[in-house]
């Protein structure tokens, strides 16, 4: 997608402009907003229930109940939501920002401008908060602050700042300053993310297939979540190898960003995990399900096709590109990696671990927005229902971020919400049936208002 800016959703714009003088029509007083008439999937992993409806006041939730027991504010702008299926917005807990322009990589692209383009794409699938888990340049606090001072209008920010590389081994992005070589450097470098209010820490531990000579060892590991511990923040990791999720667990990290992916998980492992409370963050099924296909399957896909450039879809539809990738030495033992995913994190599901949605969405060819229904898709392909799916992706999300004022629909919440046409608890793929996305009350472009790289009306009917 790189070098999105906000034309890109040029249809959304005036939508959004429309609604906003309207909402504000009543005079200098508060912005109300009146949404009725909906079923509600409320986040909190409670069945849906009809004839719903809410309030929004200066953008946060005042009220959710009956419609029958609705008392609207005269002044309020309200629309009537008649079949339609109202949840939280998306939370993506494991994304990178800013590092591609179309499917090149590189962090030259990381610019706020680029930035920028990607919360709103985000924004249009639906997904209303991203977590940046490790490959991001100062400039990201203050985005994600000035976000914070004001009521956004692209997806909400979380930050780990730079995560921690073992010096030499696996993690991290070339041009960023993130290896450290001993406890002590791993220590200071916890320290000065920790003064720039990262919202937790990270750490590699892989070696790439057996291709680096070393992985971050204990004593490192050890250190960085000690600090962390003492600079009163979570640690999550990555992670690849059923020996290091044993060894993490028993150091206390707080998550791991993906799934064990050389065996299966067992019956210690489950119980280690659930008596320290380690959660599984994200699976990232998404990622390691992209990595089996010389030329991905959903091209064609309308849904995914508008948030990318023309030019975008022809490098990914080249044979030359497919025949690269599936010549690589590792494209082999993708297949048998998602395979332990998706059995591990259906076990980890059925042993009580915690765990959240999140898909390592933005190096190449992984892409923001689009992914996060990919997840949820092989989330319940994996043996959860579409419920728990659901609760996953936003206040489990909300809860191990730390989020207490989005993530589900309540009153004091923020009004970050997902319509849909089609009820998401019948069908998971119905999430991708968008009818409008708020964020702090303020309705913004969906993806099928959105026309990547082309003219507003160059991508057909929505839908």
């Amino acid at each position: 997608m790189g070098s999105i800016t906000r034309s890109v959703f040029r249809r959304g714009t005036a939508l959004v402009a429309a609604f906003a003088a309207t909402a504000v029509a009543g005079g200098a007083g508060a912005e109300t907003v009146v949404l009725r008439n909906f079923t509600l999937i409320d986040g909190t992993g409670r069945a849906p229930v009809a004839n719903q409806a809410l309030i929004i006041t200066d953008g946060k939730i005042s009220w959710v109940g009956p419609a029958t027991r609705l008392k609207a504010p005269a002044d309020a702008t309200s629309e009537d939501l008649s079949g339609k299926y109202l949840m939280p917005g998306l939370i993506d807990s494991h994304v990178h920002l800013g590092l591609v322009n179309g499917i090149a990589q590189d962090l030259k692209y990381q610019t706020p401008e680029n930035i920028d383009g990607q919360l709103h794409l985000y924004a249009a699938y639906g997904v209303t908060s991203v977590q940046t888990l490790g490959t991001e340049k100062d400039l990201i606090f203050p985005i994600r602050d000035a976000e914070r001072a004001t009521r956004p209008d692209k997806a909400r920010v979380f930050t780990v700042g730079q995560g921690v590389v073992f010096k030499g081994s696996y993690g991290g992005v070339p041009g960023l300053d993130q290896q450290v070589a001993t406890p002590e450097e791993a220590r200071r470098m916890v320290d000065a993310q920790a003064a720039k209010n990262v919202d937790m820490v990270k750490i590699w531990v892989d070696d790439e297939f057996g291709q680096l000579s070393e992985r971050m060892p204990p004593a490192i590991s050890s250190a960085v979540i000690d600090q962390a511990r003492k600079d009163g923040k979570k640690t999550v990791a990555h992670i690849f190898y059923y020996d290091n999720a044993t060894e993490l667990t028993r150091e206390g990290v707080n998550a791991f960003a993906h799934e064990v992916r050389d065996r299966a998980v067992d019956a210690p492992l489950l119980s280690q995990m659930k008596a320290k409370g380690v959660w599984q963050m994200a699976a990232t099924l998404s990622r390691e399900a992209s990595f089996t296909y010389a030329t991905l399957p959903f091209l064609k896909d309308p849904f995914f096709a508008r948030g990318v450039t023309p030019d975008v879809l022809s490098q990914l539809a080249s044979p030359e590109r497919a025949q690269k990738l599936s010549s690589a030495p590792n494209f082999p033992k993708y297949a048998p990696t998602l395979r332990y995913a998706m059995q591990n994190f259906a076990a980890e599901a059925k042993a009580g671990i915690r765990y959240g949605m999140g898909t390592d969405s933005g190096p190449t060819a992984r892409f923001p927005g689009y992914f996060a229904h990919w997840e949820l898709e092989l989330m319940v392909q994996a043996g959860i229902t579409p419920l728990q799916a659901l609760t996953a992706a936003t206040s489990a999300n909300a809860e191990f971020i730390g989020a207490r004022d989005i993530g589900s629909v309540k009153a004091g919440k923020w009004a970050d919400l997902l319509v849909l046409d089609k009820d998401p608890a019948a069908d998971i793929r119905n999430t991708r049936t968008i009818y409008e996305v708020f964020i702090a009350g303020k309705k913004v472009p969906t993806i099928w208002q959105t026309c990547t790289g082309r003219a507003a009306d160059a991508c057909g009917s929505a839908q």
